[in-house]
């Protein structure tokens, strides 16, 4: 398995990041264990996860996913094959979000508790807190560095504007700096990251694990219309690639997995893996069927006509309009 550096830290992770985010939610305890088993059998040892996940689930309180993949831990014996990836900050309830001092130090130990570890190798600010100073968030995640809870810090959501204040913020106070940054990126979604963020992450040599690389399934092609959405539990996260623009892509996508013999999946994510300052692309699996797809991903070369083809129809121009 092709190995890249998350940014400037020591972290080298497959080129493919498992999303955590479906275990204790779509997929159950006995099948999220058969799943991250052939996830780190293929090659495919670096996980995704947050506090949040599955939240939003009628009768979920938060921490259900980290729950189980802890429980996991606690059953396989292969923590230490793990480049495990975790993140706070989003509304937990009771007031339990942001990223302050006290909040961060709290968030952390019911995150190590629940994935029965003693580290995370990359926590991550789950979302920009406004309220709090950049400067009292970076000094606590560096206090956690320094305890050895955690070893790299990494943001998601993120403005450029904001991640390149955090990083000078960071360089001047002699802080632990985010090596890496989780945006929404596949290729329905391309104008924000590429116009706000691709020049601060090249600039600054921060590693991209760009979350709905499949947008949320829709590049699948399992979604070609609004009945094919109807009751699914991404199915309202899909409806508005429903249109011309994603109608061409997936095409495109179906014409290009013909000619590779390959799925709209794997080229989709090959397309994300061969992208400029790509480190590892997250992605989902809810049966061993897709986590094949998602190893073969890893594997797949897109010739450059490909690519340029792909880039063609999903440009961000025909995005915006």
């Amino acid at each position: 398995m092709q190995k890249r550096q998350i940014g400037r830290s020591s972290l080298q992770v497959p080129v493919l990041c498992l999303g955590g985010n479906v275990f204790g939610w779509t997929v159950n305890e006995q099948e999220s264990f058969r799943l991250l088993d052939a996830a780190l059998d293929a090659g495919l040892n670096f996980i995704d996860t947050a506090d949040v996940y599955s939240r939003w689930v009628s009768g979920h309180a938060g921490g259900e996913s980290e729950t189980v993949i802890g429980k996991w831990f606690a059953r396989s014996g292969r923590r230490s094959q793990v480049v495990l990836a975790t993140k706070l900050g989003i509304d937990m309830g009771d007031g339990k979000k942001g990223l302050s001092k006290k909040y961060i130090a709290e968030a952390v130990e019911a995150s190590l508790r629940r994935l029965q570890t003693d580290y995370i190798d990359l926590y991550q600010a789950h979302t920009d807190d406004a309220e709090t100073p950049l400067d009292e968030t970076l000094a606590a995640f560096g206090s956690l560095v320094k305890q050895g809870k955690v070893r790299v810090i990494g943001a998601s959501n993120y403005s450029g504007a904001r991640l390149k204040e955090a990083l000078e913020i960071s360089q001047k106070n002699n802080l632990p700096r985010y090596e890496s940054l989780q945006p929404n990126y596949s290729l329905v979604e391309r104008s924000a990251f590429e116009s706000d963020l691709l020049p601060v992450v090249q600039a600054y040599g921060i590693g991209v694990i760009p979350y709905f690389s499949l947008a949320a399934g829709f590049l699948t092609g399992k979604y070609r219309s609004k009945q094919d959405a109807a009751g699914k539990a991404r199915g309202q996260m899909v409806e508005k690639y429903l249109n011309d623009r994603g109608f061409a892509i997936l095409n495109a996508l179906d014409a290009v997995a013909a000619e590779l013999q390959s799925t709209p999946a794997r080229v989709a994510l090959a397309w994300l893996i061969a992208k400029p300052g790509i480190t590892a692309p997250i992605a989902s699996a809810t049966s061993l069927d897709q986590l094949n797809d998602l190893e073969a991903a890893t594997r797949l070369k897109l010739p450059p006509g490909a690519i340029a083809r792909l880039d063609a129809v999903s440009s961000p121009a025909q995005q915006a309009a």
